[in-house]
C-alpha cells in the first residue's frame, strides 16, 4: 500500500490515496501504520476518497484508531497531498470533512512546488452543549476545573473537534503531559477534549503547547492554535491576527467578521514508500 509521510509544524501524518487502492480497515490502518517502534510513525492517517460535496474527500483518524472530525495542521498536509498527486488540479478548491467543507488556497512558486497553505477554518462554536462541556452556562468562557487538588481556569471551544485552552504564565513550568492527559478525560468533557496551554508573549505573538485527544502530546495542533487565538481574542488578550508558535513550527491565525478563522502554515513532505504490515 502507498503511502506518503508529511508534517505540518512538527504534527505528523501518513497520507493514503483511497481513490486508487482499497482500504478495508481505517482505525486498523492507524493504530498499525502510527506505531513509533515497528512502523511508519505519525499522530494520525489521512485518506482521499472523491466527494459528492466537494473536490475530495478527507477521512481522518487519531493514532489511537479513533475518527477525527478535522484537523488543522492535517488538513494542510493533505492539500499539498492531493495537489502534488494529482487528485486536485486546481490551487483554489475545497475539501469536506467531517466537520464541514473547508476552503483551500495555496501559494505555489514557479517550479509548481507548494510553499503554503491558507485554510478558511470556519467559524467556532461556542455553545456549550454542541462542544460538549457539561456547563451550566450557554458560553464556556473562563470557567474552574479542579485537577489534583488545584483550580485550572479553562475556556473551550469546537473548532472541527473540541478545544479547551488555558493560559499560562510560564509554558515551560507547566507539566503538559500529566495535566493535558487528565483534563482530556475529565468527565466534564463527555466526548473528551484537546487541551491547549497558552503562553502570551505579545498581543500577536503566542506560544502553544498541545494535548490532543487520541493522539497524545504532539509537536502543533491547527485546531488548536485557531482556538487558542479566539479565545484570547474574546478575552483581549491578542489581535486578529496572531503568529502562533508551536513546539513544531509556527502558524499564523487571523481572524475576520464573527471570528471566522483563516489559518496558514508550512506542509512538508518527509518521504514516500510502501506499507506492508498489514
Amino acid at each position: 500500500m502507498k503511502f506518503t509521510k508529511m508534517h505540518g509544524a512538527g504534527n505528523d501524518f501518513v497520507l493514503f490515496n483511497g481513490i486508487e487502492q482499497k482500504i478495508d480497515d481505517y482505525e486498523k490502518l492507524a493504530i498499525k501504520v502510527c506505531d513509533r517502534h515497528f512502523s511508519v510513525g505519525g499522530d494520525g492517517i489521512m485518506v482521499a476518497e472523491k466527494s459528492d460535496v466537494a473536490d475530495v474527500k478527507m477521512v481522518y483518524y487519531n493514532s489511537d484508531g479513533s475518527q477525527g472530525e478535522m484537523c488543522g495542521n492535517g488538513v494542510r498536509c493533505f492539500s499539498k497531498f492531493v495537489y502534488d498527486h494529482h487528485i486536485v488540479n486546481k490551487e483554489v478548491f475545497r475539501v469536506e470533512t467531517l466537520a464541514g467543507i473547508k476552503t483551500i488556497w495555496l501559494e505555489v512558486d514557479e517550479k509548481g512546488e507548494v510553499k503554503l497553505v491558507k485554510v478558511n477554518m470556519g467559524k467556532p462554536i461556542f455553545d456549550a452543549q454542541k462542544i460538549p462541556v457539561l456547563c451550566k452556562d450557554e458560553k464556556v468562557i473562563e470557567k474552574h476545573i479542579e485537577i489534583d487538588g488545584k483550580n485550572i481556569v479553562f475556556s473551550s471551544v469546537l473548532v472541527g473537534v473540541p478545544h479547551t485552552v488555558i493560559f499560562v504564565e510560564d509554558i515551560k513550568g507547566i507539566d503538559i503531559n500529566d495535566l493535558g492527559y487528565k483534563i482530556e478525560a475529565h468527565p466534564k468533557f463527555p466526548k473528551k477534549t484537546n487541551v491547549n496551554f497558552v503562553e502570551v508573549k505579545e498581543r500577536n505573538k503566542i506560544n502553544v503547547y498541545t494535548w490532543e485527544r487520541g493522539a497524545g502530546r504532539t509537536l502543533a495542533c491547527g485546531t488548536g492554535c485557531c482556538s487558542s487565538v479566539v479565545i484570547g481574542n474574546i478575552l483581549n488578550k491578542l489581535d486578529n491576527h496572531v503568529r502562533v508558535q508551536a513546539e513544531g513550527g509556527v502558524i499564523e491565525v487571523a481572524l475576520k467578521d464573527a471570528f471566522e478563522i483563516f489559518m496558514k502554515g508550512s506542509a512538508t513532505t518527509i518521504c514516500i514508500g510502501n506499507f506492508e504490515n498489514m
